[in-house]
């Protein structure tokens, strides 16, 4: 029987115990540390999650009921007897909790004084103070999220938009590993199916042709594809892109910025040369952070300081994701117009917005975006194409199970690859042994994924698949 790669049953898929911290290995710890963020509020929470958790919590907290899991006690913190708060202590028994292990959550007033006696205290009761991730990275070890589940943690605490938190929440419910899931099934029954023509071929197991094969293999093709597919509008909801507004001076360009945004942000003037440096804010797009960056009119000028404002304009453009070229639609197109085009066009990515389109046009729109930034007219379609450019997947739903992760795109795509490998390989009729190879090539990035595969898993689905012996 092939043997899956040694990477595919590590214990911790994708990440080597030489790259763990050494402290986040020894299980058998109590841990603690503040939960919520640093500074003042009316609420801080220190957490505690191990064995000892509950103990060393009634060691701290005078509490005024016993502790019972999922209820709530309330309890005084003390110094040398004396009050110094009123606090609330939740307790997790394991495994019903979020790391699996005994949780324990103090909830005192948000004083920064408070919680570090808190911490200090729960560190002399034997307490150890938590690795960075490490509440996180015990509930991976212990079953209780996968990959997945565990990286949108990370981007649920860091969204900027309602709809980054959706999406990051959706993960977080499973909605990447159900995706992700019956792919895996789909090419283990494969796997399992090819083992068993080979090591048990005595039993009259059949051995799968090469339509056969390619039959099983289509639908895993399409459904990796789709997930790759979806990470270039998962990506972009998650990292957001930067906008660079450009064009000649007195086209309504800081007002569009300034419509773009929101608010006002950019000085206005009718005075040619006002915005001489870059303004940068980030604005939402359809719940995508996008970094709008405002920059000088392009124009010739001997101005040292305007033109200095120039050549960052053009920096801008070269740096940004997308570029939006601003055009008058109530004043005639200019070579200036055309070069600036021109430039935009060998960059990169672009949209034209023909702005003033609440004036009489001198010029058909055509391929540009008609916009008024005085009435606003246009602005919505403006956003929404400026999404579809970089990502013309937009408009799945949170639930869909987007790939918003590098590192979950590049294993997919390492999976895709093997699977077409294995397609050539049996289109070339090449024999069932080193069609494994493959299989197992684009197993282990699923793995990497989702938790690890064993020579076990694969023996069991054979034997509760076909009928060996009988």
């Amino acid at each position: 029987m092939a043997v899956p790669p040694a990477a595919a049953v590590a214990v911790l898929p994708g990440v080597t115990a030489a790259r763990l911290p050494l402290a986040s290995l020894q299980l058998n710890d109590t841990i603690v540390a503040v939960s919520t963020p640093a500074g003042r509020g009316g609420l801080g929470v220190l957490r505690l999650s191990g064995p000892a958790a509950a103990a060393i919590a009634g060691a701290m907290v005078k509490l005024r009921s016993p502790l019972r899991s999922w209820k709530v006690s309330l309890g005084d913190l003390l110094v040398d007897e004396v009050l110094v708060d009123e606090v609330l202590v939740s307790y997790f028994q394991a495994p019903r909790s979020y790391t699996g292990e005994d949780v324990v959550e103090i909830s005192c007033h948000g004083s920064p004084v408070v919680l570090q006696y808190a911490l200090d205290l729960a560190a002399s009761k034997g307490a150890r103070l938590a690795e960075p991730g490490e509440f996180t990275l015990r509930a991976f070890l212990r079953g209780r999220i996968d990959l997945p589940r565990a990286e949108a943690v990370h981007d649920l605490i860091e969204s900027t938009t309602l709809y980054q938190a959706r999406v990051a929440a959706q993960q977080l419910q499973g909605s990447v590993s159900r995706r992700l899931q019956p792919v895996k099934d789909h090419l283990l029954e494969l796997i399992a199916l090819l083992e068993a023509g080979i090591d048990f071929a005595e039993d009259d197991i059949s051995v799968a042709s090469g339509p056969q094969i390619l039959a099983r293999l289509d639908p895993i093709r399409e459904s990796l594809t789709r997930l790759v597919a979806s990470y270039q509008y998962g990506g972009l909801v998650r990292s957001g892109f930067s906008l660079a507004v450009v064009g000649r001076p007195n086209v309504g360009k800081s007002s569009l910025f300034n419509r773009l945004l929101r608010q006002d942000r950019a000085i206005v003037t009718d005075i040619p040369g006002t915005t001489r440096d870059l303004v940068a804010e980030t604005a939402d797009f359809a719940g995508i952070p996008v970094r709008l960056v405002d920059t000088a009119g392009l124009r010739e000028t001997g101005e040292t300081i305007e033109r200095l404002g120039i050549e960052r304009s053009y920096q801008a453009m070269a740096d940004a994701d997308l570029t939006l070229v601003v055009l008058d639609l109530s004043r005639p197109r200019t070579p200036e117009d055309e070069a600036l085009l021109a430039r935009a066009r060998e960059q990169g990515r672009y949209l034209v917005a023909a702005n003033k389109s609440d004036l009489p046009a001198l010029w058909p729109a055509g391929d540009a975006i008609p916009v008024s930034a005085q009435s606003g007219a246009g602005v919505d379609q403006l956003r929404q194409r400026a999404i579809e450019v970089l990502a013309p997947a937009a408009g799945l739903a949170p639930d869909d199970g987007l790939i918003t992760s590098s590192r979950q795109f590049n294993h997919l795509r390492k999976s895709l690859e093997a699977i077409e490998k294995t397609r050539l390989a049996v289109a070339a009729a090449v024999p069932h042994e080193f069609v494994l190879v493959d299989l197992y090539d684009a197993l282990q990035p699923l793995d990497n994924l989702t938790g690890s595969t064993t020579a076990d898993d694969i023996l069991n689905r054979i034997f509760s698949t076909f009928c060996i012996g009988k």
